[in-house]
């Protein structure tokens, strides 16, 4: 497939890979769409118009067309009992994982964590971990429960639930969730298990942060 394809509505109409990338999945909520099939990794129409709150039916329409056109996304039909149509990223747009992964710790040090009243959908947890650590992180079992959230990296990928002989076990609120993951921070969560498991996963992202500014403490990736 060729990857520099006749250019959309709207472009920079500069040949440069960045201005490209931009033309690609620079407009309005097309990321967004990106990130919610990383997250769920299928999804129908009226689900993705159901997450992305906001985000009117011509313009997801016109954003899948344009990220069909450019071999971001794809259309599936299920195959019965299902029967239903899905939409889910193509090898080409899984290749964007690693560039969300970056682009969510960027965007967390100055977005702070979650307030105890901020409306996180159930089952925000095991999407969480997709976007916050990197694909195949870690080999061991880990489970998460955040508030009245559970999910676990099993086999090395996130995964809703319970794990059912985990190595480790993370325990804490949202907050301390959030500094877990973005600053490292083991102080507000209750650990179980094999405490080097989760410091080898923890070791998986390249800088811990603190608020805005410079990130401290870089740890090999």
């Amino acid at each position: 497939m060729s990857r520099y394809n006749p250019a959309v509505a709207k472009s920079y109409n500069q040949y440069c890979p960045v201005a490209h990338a931009l033309d690609v999945i620079g407009e309005r909520w097309s990321l967004l769409i990106v990130r919610e099939l990383v997250e769920h990794e299928q999804l129908r129409y009226s689900d993705l118009h159901c997450r992305l709150t906001g985000c009117g039916t011509n313009i997801l329409a016109a954003r899948l067309k344009d990220l069909e056109q450019y071999g971001v996304v794809r259309r599936r039909r299920l195959p019965p009992p299902a029967a239903s149509t899905v939409y889910e990223l193509t090898d080409y747009g899984q290749e964007l994982r690693p560039v969300l992964h970056v682009l969510a710790h960027w965007g967390a040090r100055s977005l702070g964590p979650p307030g105890p009243d901020e409306d996180l959908e159930p089952g925000w947890l095991s999407g969480a971990l997709r976007m916050a650590f990197p694909p195949n992180p870690t080999d061991a079992c880990i489970e998460f429960r955040v508030d009245q959230e559970v999910a676990s990296f099993v086999e090395g990928e996130a995964r809703a639930g319970r794990a059912e002989s985990p190595d480790a076990i993370v325990e804490g609120d949202r907050g301390a969730f959030f500094h877990f993951v973005v600053d490292h921070d083991l102080d507000g969560v209750t650990l179980h298990g094999d405490v080097s498991k989760v410091n080898g996963l923890l070791a998986t992202l390249r800088y811990a942060t603190s608020g805005m500014g410079a990130p401290e403490g870089a740890t090999a990736g």
